[in-house]
């Protein structure tokens, strides 16, 4: 076992206070993200399963929790984002980040399902540097990561590409979107989009509940999380090829831009949690010391009924609904990250993401018994469906869909569907998903999500979860060496969508496809 470093709480404190932590762990200028301590045991330091070493992350408690600002409409009813360089105060230090707006992470949009949701994106990016892959680092789009909307412009497409000064119009029809859909948005623009979403260019997108749904009583928090280096006050750079293998993994963990903050709740009080995993490469293993977590909605939109898990494995881009139920012992509880190595190496770490302070007068609430009615796990006859085998691979630098890397949408891995539904039935097909390499890859297809049927390898608890129960799913953990099968629809939208790994690096380096999606019935005979 590799001898780790030990911190306590108090000289953690003790540290930041003269400004040593940094310094403590070879960060330069940047910031240690908490007191990293060894010890023994499961959940505690040293060998965890498999004859992992497990590193304890356990900074103090921080400041009050805080949502993401809201974003607000303009007067014409638009939500304008400005991309842009700021200076942000991240656990004390000022760095210089990429943002929307000026805020880390990026305002909430909220919508709702049938309206029409206007964007404006401004790029004030001014860095006209070329990135190690050959990319001028300052152009920029967006992508509205699991809205169900048509991937051609003004909407989701990947093609627009703004430089400095441009803007764009984006334009949303939600007809077909579910209520209650926790989202996000972010740059796509191939070679850019992990530096842009490391640099801090993401944010979370909320559909509102249908006001039939019994969750309106409940207090609500939108958690981001997201991890960052910072080397001298600036994201660490991409500097080489490995970065880009390996996917970055930040030493700072935070939850909306704070490290550990503290969430008050009463006894006997529940809470709804929207998280969001907002890393480029990070897994989190979520887990609330003393509770359940109630899982209510994944990435497609809400469940029939809150169901009990002690832990929840979330892949970048994932995204979960949960509610909490407090304890009637009044005390802090830490909200973990359990350990987890999605790559199989013998070393991995356990992160207190956020403290939660149960205190004051105890309250009756009560856990609902039904959540979304309409929800349910597909029966569908899978005989004659069409089948898409899909390998994801790496190697000498690149990513790889069924052995092509992607460069431009002329010479990338294609899937070719046909929306030959009749009266708005979709068509399903069957897409099997495998990896071929030693290291979990999270698999997003744009415009409809799917459902899972089988999953091969990787985390038993995950794997019994999303094949059982009635979730939607547009980020799917495909296990290193493993297999997913989804049955997937295609509906509503025509158009040119994309399929990736949702490890930023990994899609910039190749591991992305397009997915063609013609509207058969509206074509000339």
């Amino acid at each position: 076992m590799i001898k780790s470093n030990i911190i306590t709480r108090r000289k953690f404190i003790t540290m930041t206070s003269l400004g040593t932590v940094g310094a403590y762990v070879g960060l330069g200028a940047g910031m240690a993200w908490g007191a990293m301590r060894s010890g023994g045991g499961m959940g505690g330091g040293g060998m965890g399963s498999g004859g992992t070493t497990t590193t304890i992350i356990d900074p103090p408690p921080g400041l009050p929790f805080a949502d993401p600002v809201t974003a607000i409409k303009n007067a014409l009813g638009v939500y304008e984002l400005e991309a842009k360089l700021a200076q942000i105060n991240l656990n004390g230090t000022t760095a210089s980040l990429l943002t929307y707006n000026g805020t880390y992470p990026g305002p909430t949009i909220r919508a709702r399902a049938g309206e029409t949701l206007r964007i404006r994106l401004k790029n004030a990016l001014t860095d006209n540097g070329i990135n190690i892959l050959g990319h001028q680092r300052n152009i920029t789009n967006l992508h509205t990561h699991g809205l169900h909307v048509s991937p051609k412009r003004p909407a989701d497409s990947m093609d627009v590409m703004l430089d400095n000064g441009e803007f764009f119009d984006y334009v949303y029809d939600l007809a077909y979107e579910m209520p209650g859909h926790l989202n996000l948005y972010h740059p796509h623009v191939h070679g850019n989009a992990a530096e842009q979403y490391w640099g801090g260019l993401m944010g979370a997108l909320v559909v509102e509940d249908d006001p039939a749904i019994p969750l309106g009583g409940y207090e609500t928090h939108v958690m981001v999380l997201k991890d960052i280096t910072l080397n001298y006050g600036v994201p660490q750079a991409h500097a080489s090829t490995m970065d880009y293998m390996q996917g970055k993994e930040g030493n700072l963990v935070m939850v909306n831009g704070q490290v550990n903050p503290v969430l008050n709740i009463q006894p006997g009080q529940v809470q709804r949690w929207q998280i969001v995993n907002g890393c480029n490469a990070r897994f989190f293993k979520l887990n609330l010391e003393g509770h359940s977590l109630h899982l209510i909605g994944t990435d497609g939109g809400l469940l029939d009924w809150p169901y009990p898990v002690q832990s929840l494995l979330l892949s970048p881009g994932e995204r979960v609904d949960l509610l909490i139920k407090a304890s009637t012992t009044k005390k802090n509880y830490r909200f973990l990250s359990l350990a987890y190595s999605r790559s199989g190496m013998s070393s991995a770490q356990q992160v207190t993401l956020l403290t939660l302070a149960v205190s004051g007068r105890a309250v009756g609430d009560q856990l609902p018994t039904t959540i979304n009615p309409m929800a349910a796990r597909l029966n569908v006859n899978t005989t004659g469906l069409v089948r898409r085998s899909l390998a994801l691979s790496m190697g000498q630098g690149r990513g790889y869909i069924n052995g092509q890397t992607y460069i431009d949408p002329m010479n990338a891995c294609t899937i070719n569907s046909d929306m030959l539904g009749m009266m708005g039935d979709p068509v399903y097909e069957i897409w099997e998903v495998s990896n071929q390499s030693g290291m979990d890859h999270p698999f997003h297809q744009h415009v409809n999500a799917a459902q899972v049927l089988a999953i091969s390898g990787g985390d038993a608890a995950y794997a019994s979860l999303y094949t059982s129960i009635p979730a939607w799913k547009d980020t799917v953990l495909i296990p290193k060496w493993g297999k997913v099968i989804l049955l997937v629809p295609v509906m509503d939208w025509s158009g040119m969508g994309m399929f990736h790994c949702h490890i930023m690096e990994h899609e910039d380096i190749g591991m992305m496809g397009v997915w063609n999606i013609a509207d058969t019935m509206s074509m000339p005979m």
